[in-house]
């Protein structure tokens, strides 16, 4: 396990005035002995730490002192002197607590003394009059309280004093703060102090005892007075609601104390009826107090409901839980009357128990915490109310309460989080046996559920419970061992289930959370859990038990479960050592398959294994060094960014253990000398384990290098920079006499230090930063250079990197600078390129000052180009568009400015710099700003790219004025077609943008400028001013005085910087440029927050009122944009208020929202119509904004009514807003969706919850929904539609049943039943469908099925001659969403329920014409239909002896009659036009494919009894009704295919071969085709290709000729599952017999092509994946047969096709190819290549796996001599996309966004180093030689000339070019690397290399691996 270093602890000094330090020194002795001489030498220290060592001498010197030492002067002025010491510490000074201690332990004979000085002092700190004194005055004393005896004497002593001190105190600091009303720093301060204060006045009655009687006996006292002006000013402070409620809540425990103390007699407190006075413990309160108690209580429910805010919430919870606490005192000795109030029935229960259940889910912690402890209470005091007669003889099954309570509980939805909180309460009071009585399966519900990770904490804490509950209970009954077997069974047994086939959340969340609570209760499960997994391990490998690979598993269950556990284990101490581990538990072959299994989290658990152990300095042994090489090898390429977090953070583990226990071993180096005996860490010589560490840390390094070779994946490097970087952090560079095993400079030489600085050009900014922070990690002296020229080749390829025209380009050149100013050169490199010349720097300036001149000369260099820049853009923005966009300088000079230590020396200088960089973002913005601000940024300037393109721009310009102001909705804009324009305004106020569209840049080509370049200049350029001037206010210092010295911002400059923002914000149109500058201003207006200027300090506040009054005004000649969702307005806003203190009343916030919410609400005013558009959208963005958190709640109910209202009004505008505005509401309730379903409970509330979390809306909602249902259905059939319906059954269809929902709140949910019901005629569609869906809710799931009767009810009878359909289709839509909840098994468990179900089967009889034809309404015949599909599944299985429900009431045979009378058996009439026809179909085929399961389990084969047969569904003209037949068989062929299915295929579905054949070859749709080729592929071949001939006059030849057309010409889908039969056909063909070889061996070239045709790239993933599965069925007779069917050509085409498969960016495609290379290395000629036959593996160890194996296919084969040319192809790259025409590496064109070749997986030079390692070891066991000399030239001739090329286009490159031109030059690298393998071969087969093997690495061929590259980078350098 990791070890955080230890922090340094920083001490202050302490000090003491000049006249003690006289005295000390008058009193110190000669000798020094004596305290006083002491105590001068303490005071004399500097160092805070060394000064405590003197402080606790103190006291045994004064011990050895003889007891007349009391009259002894010296030491009473030394105790005086001390006492002075202690008043003058501050109260978080460690010295403080230090000498208090030291003071504790006086002498007694010294304690007078020591009494007298201490209150002497005190009284003098009390005497102080200076306000801002007080507060450490007032600290003083609360220190005086804590733990220090001599303290709390003299506070004593001096009361008196101490109350008037703190009664004045208290008053003069109040007033104080109210002076500075709106000054929020100094107030803050004065607010704490007032918190102080009031706290210590607690603290004093709380802690000098017997308060009451020895000081409050006259009211006349002088302390008596204070304590009355002390309760006043509390009182006063309850309320003042400008103060803190931290102030006010503590000022109310002041109140109640301070009365309790001065009330006299206390016999009478408790008619004063304040809870926390009542002293209930006694048991003497009487029948008065009972009284009391439960009005208390009823109180308390009344003010539930009218408090909004959180806080106000939380002390409600926590006083409720108090009462609880309260009754269960005064139950222990109580009347039988209030026994009865408050028993588990009683009203008072009730109430709490629905005040726990609507606010268990609440979003604060500690809310739901307080619920917890009340639901734990509210069990207490059911038990005390109980007769002990009654608990005995009875027990828990006559507590009807308690089993209603937890049967409620297990119904819940696991979804509720306080559902487990409750149980484990249930848990600890009933015991688990009860639960588990009731749920079995208790243990694997909570776990399945452990997927989700809002849950997780909440279900493991719920587990353990239960489980230690288990534990306790078993082993208290049992009289032997055998127990622990069922409580293996209840909560072992599921858990390794979960890590074998859980899914992955699940089981790293089970490891983390579950597994370590398991162990921790029960270590001895281990064994049990290793020897289970071991068992099933064997069971999955004994097929193949000769084989030699040991361990082997066909899934990842056994293997990751093993791991986990193992894991865990050692993690938390149960295993004794990594040693037992490995010889006893797991063998080494198993660890060696766990580091390179298929699925990372047994990786992660298998490294876990290695690295993690509860002693931080346990030996790292060598096999688990060699292992971790291992892994390493083939796991930085990790796509997940969650298991490169794990692997570093693993990693780095084993790094501190290696670095602690090298400390072990070096102490135990130097003990060996003294012949001490050998510690058990070790059994070698320290020294070897020592070398053994540097060796492995050394090798660790080399391989993390290699891995940043060319082309490296994007995962690849930051794995290998991120270990690096950790490395370098674990090991630092030792100081003084420490000693460290290794260090990472050591490693690093010139070639790698280039490899780290050309991390810069990588396109992901991870990797710049990354390898930027190892740099800045190493020594200096290792990464400065030497060579002036090369500092200078790098700064002007950083130069022109930043005025690229490629974004990602300047952020290459902000590193490279930024690295470059800490070169001590740098200023002789620099001075070419500044107009003015810079002082150099002195040699013996220290390194910060010299970082800071660097970075002062870089900015001012930045800042000279950019001036030009800019002057040039004001002539022609697009010249500078298509040449130098301006925001790439901008972007290096922040980048600058934010590394910049805050400590700056060189003010002078830099004032200048920063009022040139102010002016300069201005110019700049004014140059880019009319794009930004016009009506259309995007489309400004036109695409095309012809010479008319000025023209056209000029005209463009012409109207780029804004027309979204606030004249828009009161005044049509018409543009009309001019032919000229006069352009002498727009050129006075808009910079000309040049004369041409095609202009020159600075390499002097024609550049096409598009809209896109012109406008990413301009926003870009935005965006980098805005950050520019955030972090120039952030982190450069104000002047507080114009004068000032230490300043480099003026208070006008910082204004001016606000009107920026101000302007920027509101008046720009484009989003990237205001989201941007929207983060620029917030950290000025946080600046501005904290800033002692008070006119600076109240700025934002200004600017808020500015910006609402003119929202407000709605002036037409305001510049606000009024479209755009109120462009930047809304950023601007939010800026403002969210740098208000969190902690503070959030006044403005409060103002703010009351402003909005009353503009928000519609009028009758057309002028309020724009404010109010701009109202809706600002809340909007406030209530996305989660930093407002819970302050933010009590406003939404009002942003709720606004936007259900805004949806009313007739502009256009104002709905699209308030819509927008509703959704972030209902995501701010409801919670962000997480999933698909759109109705999740994840995301849903129950109606209690809701509306007492808002219960404003439940008179609003109910109200509009009233109204709403009064306008659904006018008698004359109009179409009348009110908007606000969709809203509100948005709303409320969000909310869902709980069988907690009580009947004790006044917020009902029947009211709201009618009017939905209503809502459910609506002519609308999807009205009535939300309705239905609304209704759920609402309707108690007891009260279901009378619901569902009375709405069946209301159905017309067949002979009824007037109804509407869409009454009939809404009333129908309720029934079916209402049963649809019935569905739920945890709603079927009671019988009653069950029975009332089957009377609404019977009803549904009454009204089955609806079914059938006598309804002429398709749609509400099908809804019909879907009722009576569902109701079979909502009635439970039958009772024995019983029948089932459905039957009995003849259900079946109804079905039965509906189908045989429908349009399926007698054909259609319609057309297929006809209304809601899909429908129909699609509901009467699914309940027709029902019926026929359901009859056909009854009937047998008995085929007269089935209502229809497949083959006639499968016959319907109507694809509708094919599709979902095919649909269902599908399944039920699939399952059977995969053997889940436990009793195989239905005689239905036998001999239906012939069927699907004949189908297939008439099918016209192509979905319905796609299934029917599916189903075909599912079932065996053998069953029904024989049939062919016979049933599609087709030979199994030609079917195969067939299947292959289809998937030449088909869509990709229909042509992958081709693709899949046709290889399932070959591979059953060449399997049954030698014979049919030749049957298939002509169309198998076909074959071939399509598969290598389907592996392409640039495919859809369908596509590649059919090509991997059909290489894997086939792998056994074509990739790997001992006699091969097909050419070697062939093969081996097949064999490229699975390499190119293993290198793909998707992993799903990666995983399939990984598994036709586990089958191909699994055969028997093939398992001897490698050691992980049978092994599920990665797909990066299987690349080289898989190039093994066909190495050892080639001989056996004997095919080396043909092979090897192909394989030397591949080498070179002959055929691959990515390896160029180099010819034509300079003519690549630049698009604007293009980035270089981006990979995230794939990495040429990795398989590269494969295929040469592997064609090495190939030749060098080779007897023969297996070219001939002519093929063998030819080769070389071809390799030697691409070599040349090569050398040539790399001499062509500029300097620099790995920074300048990133794409070619490591195109050029990757393409010369595969040369130089393919020539180090040729070499060896030509005998000039015998025995070096080829690799890429720098360590094994530096001479020839790195000569190009070395020289290469020396020169750019």
């Amino acid at each position: 396990m990791g070890v955080k270093k230890k922090k340094e602890m920083q001490v202050t000094a302490l000090t003491i005035c000049h006249q003690d330090l006289e005295t000390l020194r008058s009193l110190a002795d000669v000798e020094g002995k004596n305290l006083a001489s002491l105590l001068l030498h303490c005071v004399q220290l500097t160092d805070g730490v060394s000064q405590i060592h003197y402080v606790k001498q103190i006291v045994p010197l004064l011990e050895k002192a003889d007891k007349n030492g009391t009259r002894d002067p010296t030491i009473r002025s030394c105790l005086d002197i001390l006492a002075g010491i202690y008043l003058s510490l501050s109260v978080k000074n460690p010295l403080k607590k230090v000498l208090a201690s030291s003071l504790n332990g006086l002498p007694e004979f010294l304690l007078t003394e020591a009494v007298q000085g201490f209150t002497s002092r005190l009284q003098e700190e009390l005497n102080t009059t200076d306000l801002y004194s007080y507060r450490k005055v007032i600290d003083n004393i609360s220190s005086c309280m804590e733990n220090f005896d001599l303290g709390r004497t003299g506070v004593n002593n001096l009361l008196k004093n101490v109350l008037h001190f703190l009664q004045k105190s208290l008053i003069e600091i109040s007033e104080e703060n109210r002076k500075f009303a709106g000054n929020h720093i100094v107030q803050t301060q004065l607010m704490n102090d007032l918190l102080v204060g009031t706290r210590v006045s607690v603290m004093l009655v709380q802690k000098i005892q017997d308060f009451q009687r020895i000081h409050l006996k006259a009211s006349t006292s002088p302390i008596w007075q204070s304590m009355c002006g002390l309760l006043s000013i509390f009182t006063k402070f309850l309320s003042d609601d400008d103060l803190l409620q931290t102030i006010q809540s503590t000022s109310g425990l002041a109140v109640i104390l301070f009365i309790k103390a001065m009330f006299h007699p206390p016999e009478k407190i408790p008619d004063l009826g304040t809870l926390t006075m009542l002293d209930w413990q006694s048991g003497n309160m009487g029948t008065s107090g009972e009284t009391l108690l439960l009005n208390i209580v009823h109180v308390l429910f009344t003010l539930s409901s009218q408090i909004k805010e959180s806080t106000l919430e939380l002390f409600q919870s926590r006083i409720l839980a108090s009462w609880a606490n309260s009754a269960i005192h005064v139950l222990e000795s109580s009347s039988p009357s209030l026994k009865d109030s408050l028993n588990g029935n009683s009203n008072v229960v009730g109430r709490l128990l629905e005040y726990v259940y609507t606010h268990w889910e609440h979003p604060l912690d500690a809310l739901r915490h307080q619920t917890k402890v009340i639901f734990r209470n509210i069990l207490h005091m059911h038990q005390l109310t109980k007769e002990k007669s009654d608990s005995k003889a009875s027990g828990l099954a006559a507590d009807r309460f308690i089993c209603d309570l937890t049967e409620n509980l297990l119904q819940l939805e696991w979804h509720v989080k306080g559902k487990y909180a409750c149980l484990g309460c249930l848990v600890d009071y009933v015991g688990i046996g009860h639960i588990l009585a009731l749920a079995k399966t208790i243990p694997s519900q909570i776990l399945e559920v452990m997927g989700d990770q809002s849950l997780v904490p909440y279900a493991s804490d719920l587990l353990e419970t239960m489980f230690r509950n288990h534990k306790s209970h078993l082993k208290s009954q049992a009289v032997d061992t055998t127990w622990i077997d069922e409580w293996h069974e209840t909560w072992v047994s599921p858990l390794l289930f979960i890590l074998c086939e859980g899914n992955l959340d699940q089981k790293s969340y089970v490891i983390d959370y579950y597994l370590p609570k398991l162990l921790n209760c029960s270590p001895e499960s281990l064994s049990y859990m290793v020897k289970i997994l071991q068992t099933s391990a064997d069971a999955n490998t004994g097929q193949e038990r000769s084989l030699p690979s040991l361990g082997s598993f066909n899934s990842r269950g056994a293997l990751g479960a093993l791991m986990a556990c193992l894991r865990t284990a050692r993690a938390h101490g149960h295993l004794q050592s990594a040693t037992d581990a490995w010889r006893n538990l797991v063998s080494s072959a198993r660890i060696k398959q766990g580091l390179i299994h298929q699925h990372c989290q047994v990786r992660i658990d298998t490294l876990g294994l290695l690295c993690e152990s509860n002693r931080s300095t346990e030996m790292v042994s060598t096999e688990e060094m060699q292992w971790i090489e291992f892994f390493i090898t083939y796991n930085l390429n990790n796509q997940s960014p969650g298991v490169r977090q794990q692997i570093c953070s693993l990693l780095k583990k084993l790094f501190c253990r290696i670095q602690e226990s090298s400390q072990v071993l070096y102490k135990l180096e130097q003990s060996r000398s003294r012949h001490e005996p050998e510690n058990e860490l070790t059994t070698q010589p320290p020294s070897v384990s020592l070398q053994q560490y540097k060796n492995f840390m050394s090798s660790i390094c080399n391989r993390l290098f290699e891995a940043l070779f060319p082309g490296s994946s994007y995962p690849t490097r930051f794995s290998a920079l991120t270990i690096l970087g950790s490395i370098a952090e674990v090991f630092p560079v030792p100081e003084g006499q420490v000693q460290t095993v290794y260090q990472l400079s050591h490693d690093i030489d010139i070639s790698r230090f280039h490899t780290l600085m050309e991390c810069f050009t990588s396109t992901f900014e991870e990797v710049k930063i990354l390898a930027f922070d190892l740099l800045m990690k190493l020594p200096k002296t290792v990464v400065q250079f030497q060579d002036s020229e090369k500092l200078q080749g790098l700064f002007q390829a950083a130069l022109e990197l930043s005025s690229s025209t490629k974004p990602y380009d300047c952020v290459t050149a902000s590193y490279l600078l930024n690295f470059l100013i800490w070169q001590d050169a740098l200023p002789s490199s620099l001075s070419a390129y500044l107009k003015t010349q810079q002082a150099a720097c002195g040699a013996g300036d220290k390194s910060a000052i010299v970082v800071e001149r660097n970075t002062l000369m870089v900015i001012k260099c930045l800042l000279e180009n950019l001036e030009e820049e800019v002057s040039q853009a004001e002539n022609s923005l697009l010249q500078a568009a298509a040449s130098f966009p301006l925001y790439g300088r901008v972007h290096c000079i922040t980048g600058a400015l934010q590394r910049l230590s805050l400590n700056l020396r060189l003010v002078s200088e830099w004032r200048p710099v920063v009022e040139k960089l102010l002016l300069m973002s201005y110019r700049l913005s004014a140059v880019v700003s009319p794009v930004i601000q016009s009506s259309s940024p995007e489309g400004l300037i036109p695409m095309d790219t012809d010479s008319e393109s000025a023209s056209r721009l000029q005209t463009i310009l012409s109207e780029i004025q804004p027309r979204d102001t606030n004249d828009y909705f009161t005044q049509a804009k018409i543009l009309k077609e001019r032919d000229s324009f006069d352009l002498e305004d727009l050129n006075a106020s808009v910079p000309n943008l040049g004369a041409s569209a095609e202009t020159k840049g600075k390499e002097r080509k024609t550049c096409d400028v598009t809209a896109q370049m012109v406008l990413v200049c301009c926003w870009r350029s935005m965006k980098e001013v805005a950050l520019l001037l955030g972090t120039l206010c952030q982190l450069l210092p104000m002047q507080s005085v114009p004068e000032s010295s230490n300043g480099l911002l003026t208070v006008e400059q910082v204004k001016e910087v606000g009107d920026y923002f101000k302007h920027h914000l509101l008046q720009s149109r484009h989003r990237g440029a205001f989201e941007l500058a929207y983060t620029g201003f917030v950290k000025l207006t946080e600046i501005l927050n904290r800033c002692p200027n008070v006119s600076l300090q109240k700025l934002p506040e200004q600017w808020l009122w500015n910006v609402l009054e003119e929202i407000k005004c709605s002036d037409p000649s305001s510049k606000l944009c009024a479209t755009r969702r109120s462009a930047g307005i809304p950023f601007y806003i939010q800026a403002l208020l969210a740098c208000e203190p969190k902690k503070g009343k959030m006044e403005l916030l409060k103002i703010t929202m009351k402003e909005l919410i009353t503009l928000a609400r519609p009028t009758h005013d057309s002028r309020s119509t724009v404010p109010q558009v701009h109202a809706l959208n600002i809340l909007r963005a406030l209530f996305r904004d989660t930093r407002l958190g819970e302050n933010i709640i009590p406003y939404v109910a009002d942003g709720a009514k606004a936007a259900i209202l805004g949806f009313t009004s007739p502009v256009w505008a104002v709905r699209n807003s308030s819509t927008l505005l509703f959704s972030t509401l209902i995501t701010r309730i409801f919670g962000v969706k997480r999933g698909k379903d759109e109705l999740s409970k994840k995301n849903r509330m129950t109606g209690s919850q809701f509306f007492s979390r808002f219960p404003e809306l439940y008179p609003f909602l109910l109200q509009q929904l009233e109204a709403v249902a009064n306008t659904v259905d006018s008698d004359t059939g109009e179409l009348n539609r009110h908007p606000s319906m969709f809203l509100l059954l948005l709303v409320l269809g969000r909310l869902y049943p709980s069988p907690m929902d009580g009947t004790y709140s006044p917020l009902s949910m029947a009211p709201f039943i009618p009017f939905i019901m209503r809502c459910g005629y609506s002519p609308v569609y999807r009205s009535r469908e939300m309705a239905a869906r609304a209704l759920v809710p609402f309707v108690m799931v007891d009260e279901i099925p009378a619901t569902i009767q009375t709405l069946l009810a209301k159905l017309p009878n067949n002979t009824d001659q007037c109804f509407r359909q869409n009454h009939i289709h809404g009333t129908l839509l309720q029934v079916f969403h209402l049963l649809q909840a019935c569905t739920d098994s945890k709603y079927r468990l009671n019988t009653d329920f069950q029975q009332e179900l089957a009377d609404v089967a019977v009803c549904t009889r009454a009204k089955l014409w609806l079914a059938k034809r006598q309804n002429p309404c398709l749609v509400t015949r099908a809804v019909y239909i879907d009722i009576l599909f569902l109701l079979p599944r909502c009635l439970d299985k039958p009772t024995k002896g019983t029948q089932p429900a459905v039957e009995h009431v003849g259900f079946w045979e109804d079905v039965r009659r509906i189908i045989s009378q429908s349009e399926l058996i007698t054909g259609f009439p319609y057309s297929f036009t006809a209304p809601g026809l899909p429908q129909y179909l699609q509901s009467l085929t699914k309940l027709a494919i029902a019926a026929v399961w359901a009859v056909a389990a009854q009937a047998g084969e008995q085929a007269e009894a089935i209502p229809i047969s497949f083959c006639q569904l499968l016959e319907s003209s109507f694809p509708e009704v094919r599709l979902l037949t095919l649909d269902a068989l599908l399944e039920r062929f699939s399952t059977a295919a995969s053997g889940l299915g436990e009793k195989g295929l239905p005689p239905l579905l036998c001999n239906m071969g012939g069927t699907f054949l004949m189908l297939a070859m008439k099918e016209k749709h192509p979905e319905c085709f796609c299934k029917i080729l599916k189903i075909l592929h599912c079932v065996d071949p053998s069953d029904w290709l024989p049939q062919t001939e016979h049933c599609i006059h087709l030979t199994p030849k030609e079917f195969l000729i067939w299947t292959m057309d289809i998937a030449s010409n088909e869509r990709s889908e229909i042509q992958s599952v081709a693709l899949r039969l046709a290889s399932r056909v070959i591979a059953h063909q060449l399997q049954i017999c030698e014979e049919t070889k030749d049957f298939v061996a002509p169309t198998l070239k076909r074959w071939v092509q399509l598969v290598a045709a389907s592996c392409g790239e640039h495919l859809p993933t369908d596509s590649r994946l059919a090509a991997a599965e059909a290489l894997t069925s086939t792998a056994p007779f074509l990739l790997t047969s001992p006699h091969p069917v097909l050419g070697l050509q062939d093969t081996l085409a097949l064999w490229r096709c699975v390499l190119n498969l293993l290198q793909s960016e998707e992993p799903a495609i990666r995983d399939a190819a990984t598994g036709t290379v586990v089958t191909a290395m699994s055969q028997g000629n093939t398992c001897q290549a490698t050691e992980f036959a049978f092994c599920q593996v990665d797909a990066s160890i299987a690349l080289t796996l898989a190039l093994a194996v066909l190495c050892d296919l080639l001989q056996q084969w004997d095919q080396l001599a043909p092979g090897l040319p192909v394989l030397l192809g591949w080498l070179l790259g002959e055929g691959d996309d990515s390896a160029i025409p180099v010819e034509s590496t300079h003519q690549v064109e630049d698009y604007l966004f293009e980035k270089a070749e981006v990979n995230f997986w794939a990495e040429t030079l990795i398989f590269v180093k494969y295929l040469s390692e592997h064609l090495f070891r190939l030749l060098s066991k080779s007897s023969c030689h297996p070219l001939s000399p002519e093929s063998l030239h030819h080769l070389h001739r071809t390799a030697s000339e691409q070599s040349h090329l090569l050398s040539r286009l790399f001499r062509e490159l500029p300097p620099a070019a790995q920074f300048l031109k990133t794409v070619e030059f490591t195109r050029l690298r990757i393409q010369e690397e595969r040369t130089l393998a393919c020539l180090r071969l040729l070499a060896l087969l030509e005998g000039k290399e015998r025995e070096d093997s080829p690799s890429l690495g720098a360590s094994d061929s530096p001479a020839e691996a790195n000569q190009f590259t070395l020289a290469r980078t020396e020169t750019a350098c």
